[in-house]
């Protein structure tokens, strides 16, 4: 009897924490510091994130070198564009973009030079829709679009198109709600500084006027 009343006083204790899971929007014990703000990083985030640390961004399209645009290799003997010693921010996205099957504004379209600003001028073109980017309206449908494996930049185009703008890609990540309002998405990226993984507030903190309010965020699908 005592057996009996035992199994059924378990089952009704399984079933009552079950029931309460599917009512609370998170675990019992996950602090909301602790949530992802974005969704989980899908199968598909998993792959972006692999093949974007494939390309090795510390180590090459390093500042103040002349590089070739598509694999960031010293190429000191390519002199179309001067000593070719600024930073490479928007070559490497090129690059990327162009591993992951996407086209963005690049080499021999555009030179390297001034590059960031150029891409951010093209993506807002007819031309750039046509092909398949979307603006995105703010940082959190960026991340969360980036977890789901889409190809999303962030970019800050200089008011002043004779001064370097910046961009990045973000990156997957499950970061918190208050780490995304504190510092934005996370993102990998060449610049003054090569980062596997930062975020926008760092990464862009070399651009006045760029973090929060000055960066634009576009998308594209991935085939």
């Amino acid at each position: 009897m005592q057996s009996s009343y035992y199994h059924r006083l378990v089952s009704v204790i399984a079933l009552s924490s079950a029931l309460l899971a599917t009512l609370l929007p998170h675990p019992v014990n996950a602090l909301p510091e602790h949530v992802s703000c974005c969704g989980p990083i899908t199968p598909a985030g998993d792959r972006l994130a692999a093949t974007l640390d494939s390309m090795n961004v510390e180590s090459l399209w390093l500042a103040h070198e002349h590089v070739n645009w598509e694999t960031g290799e010293p190429d000191r003997g390519a002199d179309d564009e001067g000593p070719g010693n600024h930073s490479h921010c928007s070559a490497f996205a090129a690059a990327a973009a162009k591993r992951l099957g996407v086209y963005l504004l690049r080499p021999p379209e555009h030179g390297q030079v001034l590059l960031a600003n150029a891409q951010a001028e093209w993506l807002g073109s007819a031309a750039a829709q046509k092909s398949g980017w979307q603006r995105v309206a703010d940082m959190r449908e960026a991340q969360r679009l980036a977890n789901q494996g889409n190809l999303v930049l962030v970019l800050f185009p200089n008011p002043d198109k004779h001064v370097p703008g910046h961009i990045a890609i973000i990156r997957p990540s499950e970061k918190s709600s208050t780490a995304l309002q504190e510092n934005g998405p996370q993102i990998i990226q060449a610049g003054n500084h090569n980062h596997a993984s930062t975020n926008v507030r760092i990464g862009f903190l070399n651009h006045p006027g760029a973090w929060p309010d000055g960066v634009l965020y576009y998308v594209h699908s991935l085939p």
